[in-house]
């Protein structure tokens, strides 16, 4: 069945007190979808005018012993006003209907899709880094400020790469990636620091930036899922410091100058848990069920609700109980101003190698699998999203188990 074309027509309703019309467009017929009813659109511009001169030969209705009358118009069918300024207004209004009648003409032409091909391809001209900068801030509301800020920072490279010029969606493909990819194995670090960055961290920025790619394929920016045809940068396989257990030991029993920081530290190796998350526990978050403690907290780094067991020696670190939102290790300075101090403490118990506060995590992650802890609940007690991050750690035991299997030798074989 053939259709009648959509009209736009700028209209006046009379304000029901003051003498005031109001300015919208009414378009008409207009079909959605594949209703086959036609419906009357309104679109209200947040105009009025005061001053219309109306046609006193063209009635518009007649309500009850009320008269209303036609609008007069000029030649271009723009409606004509006593003042300047509601001259104006009825311009802008006019304009507007120009602007809706040509979307409406357009739409008509096209078949659905021809019309979701013209769409796809103006989406593929949007530039990415923009749309890049548009998520940073819409999908981590949540997120801790060191993502928020590695986001930002692959922001600031890919317009190093793109020398500040837009990258169009169109544009991307499995071959710029595979440049950019080249590009941050050499990207300058950031702030005052000299050098290039790690491997390990240009896998971290590629995983962000693939990341962005598979929410612009969901968002239907990308007609191709490009995240899943590009390999990440693999990271190069960094050694984690950790402590033996008789190192341990020795700490435990040796004194530090900073109670506070002795107390975290040993907590952090029989927990696991980051300096971050050990500087904002309160009491809290560390519940009593029959003869066993556990925490009951949100990881500062991904924002996830963790249900941890604690053992009585950990619980024991904690110290008195003090009022529910009273931090357990109160006084816990940052992390950047522990390293002296843990320093010294290391030093007075004999032990030379770099040990930093993440160390202690290490040694929890690392002595719990060396224990026979399944490598899933460790990962699971860590906090970690994916068990793969969690694999750096059974290297290391493994490596210990070839050393042990090799410690002894017979000397006639």
């Amino acid at each position: 069945m053939k259709r009648n074309p959509t009209k736009c027509t700028v209209r006046l309703r009379k304000h029901e007190e003051r003498n005031e019309w109001y300015l919208y467009i009414e378009a008409y017929p207009v079909y959605v979808n594949d209703d086959p009813h036609p419906k009357r659109i309104r679109e209200y511009l947040n105009r009025s005018i005061s001053t219309p001169i109306f046609n006193k030969s063209a009635v518009a209705r007649t309500n009850g012993m009320k008269k209303t009358y036609q609008p007069r118009r000029d030649v271009n069918g723009v409606i004509m006003c006593r003042t300047e300024i509601d001259n104006e207004s009825c311009l802008y209004a006019d304009k507007r209907r120009s602007q809706l009648q040509h979307d409406y003409d357009n739409a008509s032409l096209f078949t659905d899709t021809e019309v979701e091909q013209a769409q796809q391809l103006e989406r593929s001209r949007q530039d990415f880094i923009s749309y890049f900068d548009r998520i940073t801030i819409s999908n981590h509301l949540t997120a801790s400020s060191a993502i928020v800020v590695n986001w930002r920072r692959v922001s600031t490279l890919l317009k190093q790469y793109t020398k500040k010029s837009p990258l169009p969606f169109g544009r991307i493909n499995t071959k710029l990636l595979e440049d950019f990819k080249r590009f941050l194995l050499t990207a300058p670090q950031g702030g005052k620091k000299s050098g290039t960055i790690s491997q390990t961290t240009a896998s971290t920025y590629f995983s962000i930036v693939k990341a962005a790619l598979k929410q612009a394929f969901i968002d239907e920016y990308l007609t191709i899922d490009l995240a899943a045809k590009v390999k990440n940068i693999p990271p190069n396989n960094v050694r984690r410091n950790y402590l033996t257990e008789s190192e341990l030991n020795l700490l435990a029993s040796t004194p530090c100058d900073m109670p506070v920081l002795k107390r975290a530290a040993l907590f952090s190796a029989l927990t696991g848990l980051r300096h971050c998350d050990i500087q904002k526990l309160r009491w809290s978050e560390i519940q009593k069920d029959g003869d066993s403690f556990r925490l009951n907290f949100t990881q500062q780094k991904t924002k996830n609700v963790e249900y941890m067991p604690i053992s009585k020696q950990a619980y024991s670190l904690c110290g008195t109980p003090q009022d529910p939102d009273r931090l357990v290790f109160e006084d816990l300075t940052d992390a950047a101003w522990i390293s002296k101090p843990l320093k010294r403490w290391l030093d007075a118990a004999g032990i030379t190698r770099k040990i930093t506060f993440h160390c202690f995590r290490h040694t929890f992650a690392t002595l719990q699998l060396a224990n026979g802890t399944d490598i899933y609940t460790v990962s699971k007690m860590l906090g970690h999203t994916n068990v793969k991050t969690t694999q750096i750690y059974a290297k290391v035991v493994n490596e210990k188990k070839e050393q042990a299997a090799n410690a002894i030798k017979i000397a006639s074989l």
